[in-house]
């Protein structure tokens, strides 16, 4: 919960990718530049960033997923400077590349671009660059061109490289030993899920120190080769995309045991990454394995059964870190470690599910731990169905208070998106459902509240669960209060949505069960067709007045329902195109009754509609069972006998639906209900509504009902009132 805000460098990132167009422009072209495309340029010339402010830059603009070809042109040598530049999963070509030429590139990350290969990279490097660079990192790249050609050589042109990652390229056993005749300065080096058969070109590397060979366990002179590397301190020998099955039946199963079993080996060893290995590496091998290597500082093994035997979840090696599944420390490191790989996250996140399945104490640690992983696969179901189950575990109750808002709006919008990828997943959306019920996070945090709205809403028309439904007609009658009205009428106007709504409140009339999940229905409702003609309009295709009237007579002298009801009622009555709908004797005797009501909330509602179908009119009163003059009579003596509720009874969004009741020309019964409600909420919220009157005009038709000779005497003094208080507040 105490994490420190966002710098204020980290805020000026942001604001101009999120308003980039702001700060830059296009590029004007002669006739013959069609074919490049759009550049950006900045909008002042004279701009220039410094080194490391260009480089965060540029990492911003893949934060955002908005770097292309046109973008990389603002990084011209005139108004920046790059020395390390990372890219990856983004959508750049060999155009947009071209910038790189007028730069000193020294650390060079080029990960899973997809519209261009290795070789047309590196021509987009100047000489300097070529020479100097020391980092590469092509991992999950191509070297195959548009024309299908296969370009390695060009790697081996890199002579002072210290660092090459090739991981899951096309990368060969023939230009694997070009690499390692040409680079004898290479240090590091990942061949991870390439095409090399046989390790033994290594021998040639004297300063190499780190080595990943991750899914090449099949290849030839696999431990001879490792043994003779004496200075080698990093070794990943972990299993990610192979298939072990295969390798049981062989006479060496598992390339990596007898370097395990051999404590004399790689004697300088500080990291050992044998993840993936399941059963093939036994316990007590790997124990005497770390015992005889006292340098050793990480130890990886995930989906290796020893994980969870006592000797490694158990026992402490004070100077040691361990990335598994055996307890809370290495499910942590695994995350952290191994989030690009999905099959050990889901593992991951069924473990951290379990250990905080019920968990007393707030861990925003751990909350933090599950975001990046589940951004980086929102495609896997299986991640996505355990990160939701995660998020729920440590957002439940109050827990979810001890989480920064800003960590908490993010893992609603990646709930979001999972709802949003798995729409017809059942307990993923239940996972969802009872992670977005919470006050904390619909009334506090900041996202999309109508994207996560209409998203509840689908997922209520989907599925047939009681608790479901308990906790989507929940959730939504929170947030259709706190949406655009243009929002509440498209989500109020969908016919498939009000009648699942309308068939819930169905259902407990004919069972008549007035639970929990019938009033967060009703306030649903209310909240949907609040100002939305639209809404009001498919609620009465759908037949809804007909059965409020039936909730209205089921459950009498029940308030809460009945205020509820006739909430919703009052914003149809407010719509004059639709008000001949409630012009029913039925419904107007359950009116004259409920204007008696002690509760002055069902007594005020009931009021409001009353005054609204009274407005139109002798002639558009077309009801037999009470007159209009009874009506407005039974009005009067209703808000004359109402004492001011301690709190606001009500809010609104507007005071619009109450001008015509303002008009000097209508019956004072009717000016009288709505004065007092203007007063009301005058009074009881005058920040809002004060300066909401002013801002309407609501306030010069006040003036009028004042000076208007005719007004009645308590119009004038509430009316009077209302502009004392506004007076004092705006």
């Amino acid at each position: 919960m105490y994490e420190s805000p966002s710098s204020l460098e980290e805020l000026c990132l942001d604001t101009i990718c999120d308003n980039i167009l702001i700060y830059v422009k296009l590029e004007r072209t002669t006739h013959h530049d069609f074919s490049k495309g759009k550049r950006y340029k900045f909008a002042d010339p004279d701009l220039f960033l410094f080194k490391e402010i260009s480089e965060k830059l540029l990492g911003k603009f893949q934060e955002k997923n908005i770097l292309c070809d046109a973008l990389m042109y603002l990084f011209d040598e005139r108004n920046t400077k790059l020395g390390s530049v990372k890219l990856k999963n983004c959508k750049v070509t060999q155009t947009g590349l071209q910038v790189l030429k007028q730069h000193k590139v020294v650390d060079l990350d080029c990960v899973n671009l997809k519209n261009v290969c290795i070789g047309d990279i590196l021509d987009c490097l100047n000489d300097w660059s070529m020479k100097n660079l020391a980092n590469v990192n092509f991992s999950k790249c191509t070297f195959i061109d548009m024309q299908r050609h296969s370009l390695m050589v060009k790697i081996t042109n890199l002579k002072n490289l210290r660092s090459l990652n090739l991981a899951y390229t096309e990368l060969n056993q023939l230009s694997f030993k070009m690499v390692c005749e040409d680079l004898r300065f290479l240090e590091k080096l990942d061949i991870s899920g390439t095409f090399v058969k046989d390790l033994s070109p290594l021998l040639l590397l004297k300063h190499l120190v780190g080595l990943s060979i991750s899914d090449l366990s099949q290849a030839k002179n696999y431990v001879s080769t490792l043994t003779q590397l004496p200075h080698l301190r990093h070794l990943d020998a972990s299993i990610f995309n192979e298939k072990l099955d295969s390798m049981s039946e062989s006479s060496s199963p598992c390339a990596i045991l007898p370097i395990i079993e051999d404590p004399a080996t790689l004697p300088h060893l500080v990291s050992l990454d044998v993840s993936g290995w399941r059963d093939f590496i036994p316990t007590e091998s790997l124990h005497r394995f770390v015992e005889s290597h006292p340098r050793l500082e990480f130890l990886g093994i995930v989906l290796s059964d020893c994980t969870f035997d006592p000797t490694f979840s158990a026992t402490a090696w004070p100077n040691l870190t361990i990335a598994g599944l055996g307890n809370e420390a290495q499910i942590k490191v695994a995350l952290k470690k191994y989030w690009e790989r999905s099959n050990y996250v889901q593992k991951a996140l069924y473990h951290l599910f379990q250990l905080t399945n019920l968990a007393p104490e707030a861990r925003p640690d751990m909350f933090n731990l599950v975001l990046p992983v589940m951004a980086a696969h929102s495609n896997k179901f299986g991640v996505q169905m355990a990160a939701t189950a995660c998020l729920y575990n440590l957002t439940r109750g109050d827990l979810s208070k001890k989480i920064h808002p800003r960590a908490l709006s993010r893992g609603v919008n990646l709930t979001l998106y999972a709802m949003e990828c798995f729409p017809d997943e059942f307990q993923l959306q239940k996972n969802s459902l009872l992670t977005l019920c919470s006050d904390t996070i619909l009334q506090e945090i900041n996202f999309d509240r109508f994207r996560c709205a209409k998203l509840v809403l689908d997922a209520l028309c989907a599925f047939e669960d009681v608790n479901m439904n308990r906790m989507a007609v929940a959730i939504c009658s929170i947030l259709a209060a706190k949406v655009s009205t243009e929002e509440t009428s498209e989500l109020g106007a969908r016919p498939v949505y009000m009648r699942k709504l309308l068939a819930m409140v169905q259902n407990r009339v004919e069972s008549i069960t007035s639970d929990i999940t019938l009033k967060f229905t009703l306030s649903a409702l209310w909240n949907l067709t609040d100002e939305s003609a639209a809404t009001c309009t498919v609620f009465l295709e759908q037949g809804g007045a007909y059965l409020f009237l039936n909730v209205l007579k089921t459950f009498k002298n029940d308030c809460a329902i009945e205020t509820k009801v006739l909430g919703l009622l009052n914003n149809i009555a407010e719509v004059v195109k639709l008000r001949h709908s409630l012009m029913m004797d039925s419904l107007m005797n359950e009116l004259f009754g409920l204007l008696k009501s002690e509760n002055i909330d069902v007594s005020y509602f009931a009021a409001g509609i009353v005054a609204h179908l009274a407005s139109d009119g002798a002639e558009q009163w077309t009801v037999s069972s009470h007159s209009r003059k009874e009506m407005l009579g039974e009005l009067q003596s209703a808000v004359s006998q109402w004492k001011v509720p301690d709190s606001e009874m009500v809010a609104y969004r507007s005071f619009r639906p109450f001008f015509s009741l303002l008009r000097t020309d209508m019956d004072f019964q009717v000016q009288l209900w709505a004065v007092w409600a203007i007063h009301h909420v005058c009074t009881k919220n005058p920040k809002r509504y004060c300066v909401m009157l002013q801002e309407e005009k609501g306030h010069l038709l006040l003036n009028d009902l004042i000076n208007y000779s005719d007004s009645h005497p308590d119009i004038k003094l509430i009316s009077l009132q209302i502009l004392e208080t506004v007076a004092g507040h705006v």
